[in-house]
């Protein structure tokens, strides 16, 4: 073991880029396992990180959460952290964030597996009408994270088989420690924090012309006074005039002081921004815990209360976490540990096109509108003695279809929609093992361990009489009233058998490994239903309220199964040469008998060369490895055969005789997917190499990695000929490869007994190829998106390729069409690609005596966003690019040519025929903008106070933190956006920027104290 030496050592755990410090006291947290290089990886098991054939990374707490604020969601706190780990965070209220790791590897997307103390957990992301539920893993209260291990590549996550296919996410969870008396030792954290918009990430009014689709008013009132355009959800009008007054939206509302007043046509005083809330969130922990030989406790309590942008949106989450590690005789070694997660959640955003409320602020919208004016309406309006059908019940609207109807042409109020039109949700996260170890001899032990995770999510969506007509519920008919709710409980249980062995077979060469079993039972319930036809009564939110008949439910159910056995053999020569082997079989309830057993091999090697070099002179540690592994994935339920979902009952009636109900015959919807009763596992082939140099005592460390991966029998869902009666079958096709390079790079500048500077780099490139698909099929359509563009899987491209409309050129100038003046365009065409060329990311982090100063920068470089708000709110006249010069006062003429060659001479009126910018005129490639950014994503300063200062009192340590979180965007291309923000999580994370919330600047106050 190496001695610790006074003042502080910098520990560089090889293939990570976080820097830890330890100090010669007994107070230190970090462990003597760590100074050695000791990791958690697959199933649990603790491995010298000099012997692994493979690339990891290991994050500490500390490096998730000290240097930023608490996001309410861990997944996200890795951005920039990880070389190989792509994170992409919504900015819904208590939305997804996306996790990926080297690349897309299957044709559906994915996700890489989570593992918490050995056991696998539900990281399932929800998304349904519109509404981002989050993905799973939020529910993981930091607190009790001690690492976080990312395994990358198929070698390091192959002992998890067919779920290893994405990678894995390995967190360890503390352990209580305790004083050093062995008396109870009580941290208490409090932190609050509040955002701020970031303006770059909204829109840029133009403040020069208002309502309207041309530049005239609607029609005239009282006075031969000129009515605004109402029912115009656009701002390509007249040209605002201060001695120009005209009867506005709340000239024909009874509680406005405007009411029956001309105002003066100037741009609004308070735009869309005034809308919005600053959000701030309030999080209080305390831990009790206490820890000595072969026993030790944890319980930590944590609260986390947090109001959204949006008015009337808040997030109330309430954490419980017990550890407990009890030997019960020197052989007999038990741990025990359950978390559990309440949350009620109230007013999330809703993301895509229709009924979003940014989306009208980002698309659809009239400069001249008023949001303070739109506040007082609603509040005035939905007083239930004024309240009726005559002023929607509330929902006073600038978009007022016209003077004498005050119903909304097509957008609600913005207050109406956020008081009125809310979403609910509680949700109930369980996560528990118990596990028992038994030594038989000094080199065998025995370990038996059962985990149970469960998840309840109850979620309930509003439509309030006097709404805009929508789709809504089970039909999706359009109505103006409605409820719906959804009930979904997921659970998964593991069972584990393993025994671990240590043998040496001679004084030089030892063998270590594992031999064990798995059952995993996974089980969903799911149940949505709706009212039809409206409510009776309004606002009341039940089922029973119903004005139609209720359709029948839509249900699900299922239960699988996975049993495995696995056997792993690590071999140690001379501590210069390490060779590994795994060797996992699985068996699925989800494929066909004849193929649901199939196995996943993997072999690692790795030398130490500074060993046989001797070069610890001034390169105290080289390693070079190499890997070959195969990982995969089974198939989701009922892909083997057909099933049906009830679309009601046909001949109910009731007898007049009797008044006894006749039965009715239950009509099933049409099958629009085939199934296949042949299905394989797909499959996933790695091989990997790299290297790991630890140079002048681990003042520099680089870790470099290279690899290729193969994938092939994916099971996706292949579009066929309606001729054949479906839309769809179930296939084993396609085959993605995806080849990568990784570069992680720590540096000491500074390293003295009071000041340390660390520096630490990760940058990674993954190349993906859809090398091909099924024979006669070159695209598979992965999502739709509003504007007519789409993203695809297409063969001899990266997948995500963006489809959709372009320029004609001729010559390479744009074309245009003679007969109209526009462009002429062509559908279908290749217009981008959502896959980055690369990532990164550097930290900083300083230490002088008490005080420590960090920052993070994140970096990402490519991938394409198809930005559908620019797209629509470019032709609606928003956008301060919509008003430059005098462009739309005098005839315009499009740069391009005519089909003869000559410049394009044909001149566009503005004054009558409304916008030359967007949707109308321009193909979908022109509102595709690469996604690349720079951004100062985290930065801290903090100080923890002289022990001496403490001396006398029960407190044992006091720290104070000033955190902050994306406090700057320094570079990115799409306007108006922030080119992380998609609308969810899975699919729905990639290359579409619409009605996205504005990304907010938050900086927060820490305090902990330790007794």
């Amino acid at each position: 073991m190496k001695k610790i030496t006074s003042g502080v050592l910098t520990l560089v755990l090889s293939s990570s880029l976080v820097v830890a410090n330890a100090q010669q006291k007994k107070e230190d947290t970090v462990r003597v396992q760590d100074i050695e290089g000791v990791v958690v990886t697959a199933l649990g098991i603790k491995r010298e990180k000099k012997s692994l054939g493979y690339a990891s990374q290991e994050i500490k707490a500390s490096a998730l959460s000290d240097g930023t604020t608490n996001t309410g969601n861990i997944a996200s706190q890795l951005s920039g952290k990880v070389a190989g780990l792509n994170v992409t965070t919504s900015n819904n209220f208590g939305g997804s964030s996306n996790l990926l790791i080297r690349g897309v590897k299957s044709l559906g997307g994915g996700n890489p597996l989570i593992v918490i103390d050995g056991s696998p957990v539900n990281n399932t992301y929800t998304q349904e009408n519109n509404v981002d539920y989050g993905n799973a893993l939020s529910d993981i209260n930091q607190e009790d994270i001690e690492s976080i291990n990312v395994l990358k590549g198929a070698a390091a996550s192959a002992l998890y088989g067919e779920r290893g296919l994405n990678g894995v996410i390995v967190i360890t969870t503390k352990n209580g420690k305790g004083k050093e008396d062995g008396s109870w030792g009580v941290t208490l954290s409090s932190s609050v924090q509040v955002g701020f918009i970031d303006k770059s990430t909204f829109p840029d009014y133009q403040t020069r012309y208002g309502a309207g689709y041309s530049q005239k008013f609607g029609s005239q009132g009282a006075n031969g006074i000129a009515n605004a355009n109402f029912g115009a959800d656009a701002s390509w009008g007249p040209k605002f005039d201060p001695n120009l007054s005209v009867y506005q939206w709340d000239a024909y509302d009874p509680t406005s002081p405007n009411y029956k007043k001309a105002t003066p046509w100037v741009a609004a005083k308070n735009g869309p921004l005034s809308f919005f809330n600053n959000p701030t969130t309030y999080t209080n922990s305390v831990t009790l815990e206490k820890g000595q030989k072969g026993k030790n406790i944890s319980f930590t309590y944590d609260n986390m209360m947090s109001d959204g942008l949006m008015p009337n949106s808040h997030l109330n989450k309430n954490n419980f976490s017990l550890k407990v590690n009890y030997d019960l005789t020197p052989k007999l070694h038990t741990s025990f540990y359950s978390t559990m997660t309440l949350q009620d959640t109230k007013g999330r955003s809703v993301t895509g096109y229709s009924d979003n409320t940014v989306t009208g602020f980002r698309q659809w919208w009239q400069t001249n509108v008023d949001l303070k004016e739109q506040e007082r309406a609603y509040f005035a309006n939905v007083n239930p003695a004024i309240a009726s059908v005559a002023n929607n019940y509330g929902n006073v609207s600038w978009n007022r279809k016209s003077a004498t109807n005050g119903t909304p042409a097509y957008w609600n109020n913005p207050y109406f929609q956020a008081y009125e039109n809310y979403s609910t949700d509680r949700r109930f996260r369980n996560f528990t093992y118990a596990q028992v170890t038994y030594d038989l001899l000094d080199n065998v032990s025995v370990t038996g361990k059962v985990s149970y995770d469960r998840s309840n999510l109850f979620a309930e969506n509003r439509l309030a009489y006097g709404s805009v007509s929508q789709a809504f519920g089970r039909s999706g008919k359009n109505v103006s009233s409605g409820y719906d709710r959804r009930d979904v409980t997921r659970t998964e249980t593991n069972y584990d058998l393993m025994a671990n062995y240590k043998f040496q077979i001679t004084d030089d060469i030892n063998v270590s490994g594992v031999v064990g079993g798995n059952i995993r039972r996974n089980h969903l319930n799911s149940t949505y239903a709706s009212t039809e036809g409206g409510l009776v009564v309004p606002g009341i939110y039940a089922l029973t309220n119903s004005g139609g008949n209720v359709l029948a439910a839509d249900e699900q159910l299922f239960t699988t199964q996975t049993n495995s056995g696995y056997v792993t053999a690590s071999f140690d020569f001379y501590k210069m040469f390490y060779l590994d082997g795994t060797w996992r079989i699985d068996q699925s309830s989800t494929l066909p008998a004849a193929n649901n057993v199939y196995n996943y091999p993997s072999i690692t090697g790795s030398l130490i060369l500074s060993e046989i070099l001797k070069t610890k002179n001034w390169m105290n540690f080289w390693k070079l490895r190499a890997n070959y592994a195969e990982v995969g994935g089974t198939a989701d339920p009922y892909q083997l055969a057909n099933y049906y979902t009830s679309a009601g009952i046909f001949g109910v009636a009731n007898d007049p005789a009797t008044g006894a109900t006749a039965h009715g015959v239950g009509i099933y919807q049409s099958i629009i997917t085939q199934s296949e009763k042949d299905l394989k596992p797909q499959r996933s082939k790695e091989f990997e190499v790299g290297t790991e140099m630890h140079f002048l005592k681990d003042r520099i460390t680089l870790d470099l990695a290279y690899y290729k991966t193969k994938t092939i029998d994916q099971i996706i869902t292949l579009p066929v000929s309606s001729g054949t009666g479906v839309t769809g079958k179930v296939i084993n096709a396609g085959r993605i490869d995806n080849t990568g390079y990784e570069v992680q790079l720590g540096l000491v500048p500074i390293k003295s007994k009071d000041f340390n500077w660390n520096i630490d780099v990760n940058w990674s490139k993954n190349t993906n190829r859809v090398v091909d698909l099924y024979p006669g099929i070159t695209n598979l359509l992965l999502n739709s998106f509003q504007g007519g563009v789409s993203l695809n899987a297409r063969v001899g491209e990266a997948w995500g390729t963006l489809i959709g409309s372009d320029y004609v050129y001729l010559n390479g100038q744009k074309l245009i069409d003679p007969s109209t003046g526009i462009y002429q365009t062509n559908s279908n065409q290749v217009i981008g690609n959502t896959t980055p060329d690369w990532i990164g990311g550097i930290r900083n982090s300083f230490n002088y005596r008490g005080f420590s100063l960090s920052f993070l920068i994140d970096m990402r470089k490519g991938g394409d966003v198809f930005s559908t708000d620019m797209y629509y709110g470019m032709d609606t006249g928003l956008y301060k690019e919509s008003a430059i010069g005098d462009y739309r006062d005098k005839p315009v003429v499009l740069p391009g040519v005519l089909p003869d060659g000559s410049p394009n001479n044909i001149a566009l009126s503005q004054n009558s025929t409304g916008s030359n910018y967007g949707y109308e005129t321009q193909p979908s490639s022109e509102f595709v903008y690469d996604g690349s950014f720079i951004k100062l994503r985290e930065a801290s300063i903090g100080y923890t106070l002289p022990k001496s200062v403490l001396a006398g009192t029960k407190i044992h340590d006091v720290k104070f933190s000033i955190v902050g979180r994306n406090l700057w965007i320094i570079h990115k291309n799409l306007p108006h956006a922030d080119p992380e923000a998609m609308i969810g999580g899975g699919i729905n994370s990639y290359g579409w920027s619409i009605g996205s919330m504005p990304t907010t600047r938050d900086v927060g106050v820490n305090v902990t104290f330790k007794f």
